[in-house]
């Protein structure tokens, strides 16, 4: 998380994005808060290219992108959007929370946002969101980049019930005191840069001084076993680019499934971040923009080539 808060100030501008709350009536689907992200360091944006969308992971938010949308913004000349997916952000709480549920809220977003197949961009709880999108409506997207999540059934890491045990507790403790909670957090997360970022979803009350968090935990608590599953007998032959850390728990699923990788996204390559962990992107997000970058230009050329 150092790494990446570095690269934002280095990558910091004048211009901040363009943040917007969309409204919709579906029932069915809730309207997603979102940054925008054009071209600031003097390049020329390239019409033809398609759009990024960024959809953040379980307890993330769009603002966790903002260094690397504007890097890849500048870098590939294309406007990019970071998502707050339902029950983070600044986007409404809502249930159920399922990859369905969230693919869906993505989808709408997509159409009324008029945005032509864009390239869809997901890290773990993300990552299955985009996935589910692509497999369920392959037309609507033109490339996908999947960050350290496989498309499998599998159990999330122990760490997630315990950040949630954790929450709940600092709300009923009721604290008013930022030290109080981290003090407290500390004995569910000792690692100070994912407690960070646990607690950037931390507000204080205006109201009474207490500190609760912006996300829904009760929700997402009862929601861990369903973001553990994933739908099967789906095809997408889009380009896709998983991306996965050396030294992540979330890597052996590639390691002992590749043939459910195989069987639902057949135009896949793997790329594999030497000695980075489940947050990746935030570790090294020089590479992660390195990796990224190179899978869109290269597919982009061979397409161009073809046509």
């Amino acid at each position: 998380m150092q790494m990446l808060r570095l690269v934002n100030r280095h990558l910091s501008s004048s211009c901040g994005p363009l943040s917007i709350r969309l409204y919709t009536t579906s029932n069915k689907t809730v309207p997603l808060s979102f940054a925008k992200y054009s071209p600031s360091n003097g390049t020329s944006k390239d019409r033809n290219a398609s759009s990024i969308v960024v959809c953040h992971g379980l307890f993330g938010a769009k603002r966790n992108w903002r260094a690397l949308c504007k890097a890849m913004s500048n870098q590939l000349r294309r406007d990019v959007y970071a998502l707050d997916l339902r029950n983070h952000g600044d986007s409404p709480h809502s249930v159920p929370h399922t990859y369905e549920a969230l693919a869906e809220d993505v989808s709408q977003w997509i159409t009324e946002q008029g945005i032509e197949k864009p390239i869809l961009l997901g890290h773990s709880m993300g990552g299955k969101t985009v996935m589910t999108l692509a497999l369920t409506k392959n037309d609507l997207v033109s490339k996908l980049i999947v960050v350290d999540i496989a498309p499998v059934h599998m159990t999330l890491l122990s760490e997630f019930p315990r950040y949630i045990q954790g929450m709940k507790l600092i709300e009923s403790k009721q604290l008013k005191r930022q030290t109080d909670v981290d003090q407290l957090m500390m004995e569910y997360e000792p690692e100070l840069h994912v407690r960070q970022f646990l607690l950037t979803n931390l507000k204080k009350s205006l109201d009474d001084g207490v500190y609760r968090f912006q996300v829904p935990v009760e929700t997402l608590g009862n929601s861990l076993s369903n973001l553990a599953q994933f739908i099967q007998n789906h095809r997408y032959a889009g380009p896709t680019l998983f991306i996965t850390g050396g030294a992540s728990p979330y890597r052996k699923p590639f390691l002992a499934h590749p043939e459910l990788v195989d069987q639902q996204f057949p135009n896949n390559r793997i790329t594999v971040m030497p000695g980075c962990g489940h947050w990746l992107h935030a570790e090294n997000p020089e590479l992660f923009l390195s990796v990224v970058a190179d899978f869109i230009t290269t597919t982009e050329r061979l397409e161009s080539e073809q046509h």
